[in-house]
């Protein structure tokens, strides 16, 4: 039978995933290419033959999502598999009706065909929206569970932005293991706050070779969710983050909602910052869509060291990247800090952006007065400490995950945000997992 010529859409993500679950031994198909979106400067490699396996002997290349059109009539595509994560229901159809129009099959890959069975308990905590919460409730089911005596490891949600061939397992304990990587800011983001808590995490491409290295040193794997994705792994407790600051959106972007129907508990974030009649909305569309999940509500209170740095000071506020570019928010805790400790004035540092700094500021009109730590790449990490160079300010409230002047370099005081997850009532989280076995 003859093969079926397939383009994977994704970036650097579940696309890979999907690949090496699915379409990597199988005979059926001929994955003639990735396409890219979302993250900066992922195109133009390709997907080295030590991933792709013997039927790809030459490696499969990665364009950008643009050239898709051209691509599959250039290679006879009859199908497309859109892979990667957060967009609503409505861009993605659109995309859909594109693929269609040319001829080719438009395709989203489920959990029965790509998810990967452990031999260890697997809780996965994961999200309708970017920017909802996960990382600081990942945190504190991890603190739960050592206070039970349990040996815990976290699995991070892909970030393979630099040699793919190097990137099959990665293993980070320690921040000479973050230097040791290469790693992105947000990569960062994602692993210093589980370093700082004595939490391994593996993370990379081959999720099969890293589930069985972590079963090594685990009692319960922590699948550590990324954007609105849904778990590479079977799931024995699945936990959904909802956000109340965009009310609706657990039921309109892919696969967010996908995750809200999965899940086993749902915690309703932000409860502290959102307004009451939003989070009775998001009540009301958990309830409509999964009526048997139980429901956490819970706020992210935030805490800085040294307040005195940002009282009455003009601030210059770097927020979280993701969190601000395909999460679609016009703030983060920077932004709630800089209002909480009496900051005299945002500074705006986009006049002064350079290079690939400049171009996020031109993309995504969602951001005012705040500076996305985009930071994939060395030159991007450049561009954005020139950036920070260029604008006149007091104080730099860093609200991401890291300690941000390991990564870039500033003659400024820097105030670090803290954000925690706090549940409100019950059930807690607490009483969640002393059910689970």
């Amino acid at each position: 039978m003859e093969k079926i010529n397939t383009i994977i859409m994704g970036a650097a993500g579940r696309d890979f995933h999907v690949f090496n679950t699915y379409f990597r031994n199988n005979t059926h198909y001929n994955v003639v290419a990735f396409t890219a979106t979302q993250i900066p400067n992922i195109e133009g490699r390709k997907y080295p033959a030590v991933l792709a396996g013997n039927l790809y002997p030459d490696g499969i290349p990665i364009y950008s999502e643009e050239q898709l059109p051209e691509l599959i009539k250039e290679h006879n595509v009859k199908q497309v598999i859109f892979a990667y994560s957060d967009l609503s229901h409505e861009d993605i159809m659109h995309k859909a009706s594109s693929i269609l129009a040319i001829g080719a099959d438009f395709r989203l890959m489920g959990p029965e065909n790509t998810s990967i069975k452990s031999t260890k308990p697997v809780i996965s905590i994961c999200a309708v929206r970017t920017g909802v919460g996960k990382s600081q409730t990942t945190r504190k089911i991890c603190e739960i569970l050592k206070s039970m005596g349990k040996k815990v490891v976290a699995i991070r949600h892909p970030m393979p932005y630099g040699n793919l061939s190097k990137q099959v397992c990665q293993r980070f304990a320690s921040y000479e293991d973050l230097d040791i990587h290469n790693c992105t800011i947000e990569e960062r983001e994602e692993y210093e706050p589980h370093i700082d808590n004595g939490i391994i995490v593996y993370s990379g491409v081959d999720y099969e070779v890293i589930l069985r290295e972590a079963e090594k040193e685990a009692d319960i794997i922590l699948w550590d969710g990324g954007n609105n994705d849904f778990s590479f792994y079977h799931t024995d407790l699945h936990i959904t983050l909802v956000d109340p600051l965009r009310p609706g959106h657990e039921i309109s972007y892919h696969p967010g909602e996908t995750n809200l129907k999965m899940a086993d508990v749902v915690i309703i974030n932000k409860i502290d910052s959102a307004n009451a009649s939003d989070v009775n909305i998001v009540r009301e569309n958990i309830e409509k869509v999964n009526s048997t999940a139980i429901i956490i509500e819970a706020a992210s209170p935030i805490s800085v060291e040294e307040p005195d740095k940002i009282k009455n000071k003009r601030v210059l506020v770097i927020e979280d990247g993701p969190t601000l570019t395909h999460g679609g928010m016009s703030y983060g805790a920077g932004s709630v800090a800089a209002k909480k400790f009496g900051a005299k004035e945002m500074v705006d540092a986009k006049p002064h952006a350079i290079g690939s700094i400049k171009e996020t500021y031109d993309k995504f009109s969602n951001l005012s007065t705040v500076l996305p730590a985009m930071g994939y790449g060395d030159k991007q990490v450049k561009e954005l400490e020139e950036t920070i160079s260029n604008t006149d300010f007091d104080t730099i409230i860093s609200g991401t995950p890291i300690d941000i002047t390991r990564v870039i370099k500033t003659d400024k005081p820097v105030a670090r945000v803290i954000y925690t997850l706090q549940e409100i009532g019950s059930p807690t989280l607490e009483d969640v997992l002393k059910e689970f076995k």
